[in-house]
């Protein structure tokens, strides 16, 4: 984030994101990782982030993309004049709630029930991919460290298995097909 010109945050994001916007929603994996830290679910209804991808979609909570789109948009709002230094303090708020936490049964969107271990790698997976997208946005040069594009590629892989894309996405990855255009396991 240090490394976006300042005539960049206002400029094209991804879709109908501004990169303020963009970067505010990527902003929301630290806030709810603190936010779920505060509640408790009854149940466990999510046993790996994999599931968590194939179960807590707009489509299946019956959530309009309009409103996950508008609360990206007031994300980028809420980052205020220094968005940084606004995340800067959410990544040490989260990394000591997560460091106090252990591994609770946390309630996340649509209230199902996850541990925080599961939950955790969907933060690293939303912090990675959008992370490129952040860069490419910027215009600037950005690789995840090895150990993040490992996790996030390892539960990509999981999520087109569960999702009934492994063999179409295994083709794809060998050489063998293409993925059609707009393809995505999430």
């Amino acid at each position: 984030m240090r490394r976006i010109p300042d005539t960049a945050w206002n400029g094209p994001g991804l879709g109908e994101w501004d990169l303020r916007a963009l970067v505010g929603h990527t902003s929301r994996s630290l806030i709810t990782v603190s936010t779920y830290l505060q509640t408790t679910a009854e149940r466990r209804d999510v046993t790996s982030a994999a599931e968590y991808y194939v179960l807590v979609t707009p489509a299946a909570l019956g959530i309009d993309p309009a409103a996950v789109a508008e609360r990206g948009i007031q994300a980028g709002r809420d980052l205020g004049a220094d968005p940084v230094t606004t995340i800067e303090g959410l990544v040490t708020r989260a990394l000591a709630d997560v460091d106090a936490a252990g591994d609770p049964l946390i309630e996340v969107i649509g209230g199902l029930g996850i541990r925080l271990h599961d939950y955790l790698p969907t933060r690293t997976f939303e912090m990675a991919v959008h992370g490129l997208d952040i860069a490419r946005a910027a215009g600037i040069d950005y690789t995840p460290p090895a150990d993040v594009l490992t996790e996030a590629m390892r539960l990509a892989a999981d999520v087109a298995v569960i999702s009934g894309h492994g063999e179409q996405v295994l083709l794809a990855l060998t050489g063998r097909a293409a993925l059609p255009p707009s393809f995505s396991i999430v």
